[in-house]
């Protein structure tokens, strides 16, 4: 588990490419058969990776979280951007299809992943927070999340977002989690850019060809930096920061957040125009 302090506005101004990406960016999430995790002290969130592929994969617990196993003290959500797989939990087997999400609450011990094919094997994305109150696990398909339609191709930004783990879909203490689709030919995400300093935020992108990339942009509104980003790859966006990006190809990102409320609609925009 890498651990992450926080950054405050003042000293990420002064950090280079070099810098930025050491602290902001989540570069190597995947290894075959392996959890990976990434601790962020922004709102103690977890974000990982799991790609079991020869073999089932266990949810490991870690030293720094000082807890009996993973989910003493802490919720989780899953979800599914690659092949067919299964996620058994205490005993319990749900099976995730590309683009479905499997909320599992606090207090859950056992948790294992696997791949239906290793072949195309499944591709976990985690988010994990603290929780102070135990809410059932939940599995949700795409289908079931009430997909919206938003944006325009004159704009370069129509897309599909679908919302999981919110306040009218799958209960959770402080957990915000779902993901949204570029359709063919757009490739600009979250304009208008917006802040909400009472929520921490995770991008992770995906279905991003191997030779395209992605340019987030991120700091504070009048001064932008921005990170470049491939595929399977995400970062992690402060409190204070802006996050909204422009690829150049169409892709995918989950957005996951935590922190004071779970409003999907709590946001502060910033206005293109005056973005420095």
């Amino acid at each position: 588990m890498e651990i992450r302090f926080q950054n405050s506005p003042a000293e990420t101004r002064t950090m280079d490419t070099e810098a930025l990406r050491k602290h902001f960016l989540c570069e190597s999430l995947y290894a075959d058969d392996a959890v990976q995790y990434v601790y962020s002290h922004y709102d103690r969130a977890i974000v990982g990776g799991v790609k079991p592929v020869n073999s089932i994969v266990a949810l490991e617990n870690h030293p720094e979280l000082r807890a009996e196993y993973f989910l003493e003290r802490r919720e989780l959500g899953i979800i599914n951007v690659g092949g067919k797989g299964t996620v058994n939990a205490d005993g319990v087997s749900y099976e995730l299809e590309k683009l479905s999400c499997l909320y599992l609450g606090k207090g859950i011990a056992d948790v294992v992943f696997s791949s239906a094919d290793a072949q195309t094997p499944a591709v976990y994305f985690l988010m994990s927070v603290p929780a102070h109150h135990t809410y059932p696990a939940r599995l949700m398909h795409k289908e079931e999340a009430s997909p919206v339609h938003l944006g325009d191709p004159l704009t370069s930004n129509k897309r599909t977002i679908y919302k999981y783990i919110h306040l009218e879909g799958i209960k959770s203490c402080q957990l915000v989690m779902g993901l949204t689709v570029l359709a063919d030919g757009s490739v600009w995400n979250s304009v208008p850019p917006h802040t909400h300093t009472r929520r921490m935020e995770v991008y992770f992108y995906f279905d991003l060809p191997a030779e395209q990339r992605v340019f987030h942009f991120m700091g504070e509104p009048r001064q932008t930096r921005n990170l470049i980003l491939a595929n399977h790859q995400a970062v992690i966006s402060a409190p204070w920061s802006v996050h909204f990006g422009c690829g150049t190809s169409n892709y995918a990102f989950i957005w996951a957040m935590a922190g004071e409320n779970q409003l999907f609609t709590d946001m502060d925009p910033e206005p293109i125009t005056g973005l420095r």
